[in-house]
């Protein structure tokens, strides 16, 4: 099995990076492999709601998004980590994520899911409520740990010092791989995810 991660940090060696590798380490340590994307430096456009995702996947070619949903379609869980830019997660990543669950949703259905953040002070829980939406609309299970997955710092020497952080994301680890291998014996018991109901879609404004 197979946990998937993103980095959304614009620095590939960061805090945000840090705090994954905490998470990795506690898979490895689980039998659980895991890879980390680096969503990288580069511009990211956001969704404009065009829908031609549904023929062929997302029409943009720019921030590696459709390469990132067919690696989902094979992944079994996921992380996905954040910097904290002004209270919220980077701009970046959420235009990728929007993407990424507008045009591959199904992708992700049934899997569990948790969101990291990395902040120097603050700001670490609206960014980890903003990521979590993403696993709530696309019927996925959410891994939580012993505090908020968060970690504290303003190189990834400060975060190496975040002792509760590091335990934070180690037992993230832990309760990621504990339900992936729960998945994987409730399936060979015959108990795989229930099919959603489907059919009723009611606006607001009629």
């Amino acid at each position: 099995m197979k946990v998937l991660m993103l980095n959304g940090s614009c620095n590939p060696k960061g805090c945000t990076y840090t705090a994954l590798t905490e998470v990795g380490k506690a898979l490895t340590s689980a039998g659980i492999d895991y890879e980390i994307v680096q969503l990288g430096g580069d511009p990211v456009r956001d969704c404009i709601g065009c829908n031609q995702c549904s023929k062929s996947g997302c029409v943009f070619t720019d921030g590696g998004v459709n390469d990132f949903i067919a690696k989902a379609r094979q992944a079994d869980g996921f992380v996905f980590g954040t910097p904290v830019y002004y209270a919220h997660p980077s701009g970046r990543v959420l235009s990728f994520l929007d993407r990424v669950f507008y045009a591959g949703g199904s992708a992700f259905a049934g899997k569990p899911g948790a969101a990291v953040a990395s902040a120097r002070r603050a700001g670490t829980t609206a960014s980890l409520d903003a990521l979590g939406k993403y696993f709530g609309i696309s019927n996925m299970v959410t891994v939580g740990s012993t505090y908020w997955n968060m970690v504290h710092g303003h190189c990834p020497e400060d975060v190496m010092l975040d002792g509760e952080g590091l335990q934070t994301m180690r037992n993230l680890g832990r309760s990621m791989a504990w339900l992936l291998h729960c998945i994987q014996a409730g399936r060979a018991a015959g108990y795989d995810f229930p099919a959603p109901e489907r059919g009723h879609q009611t606006n607001f404004i009629r």
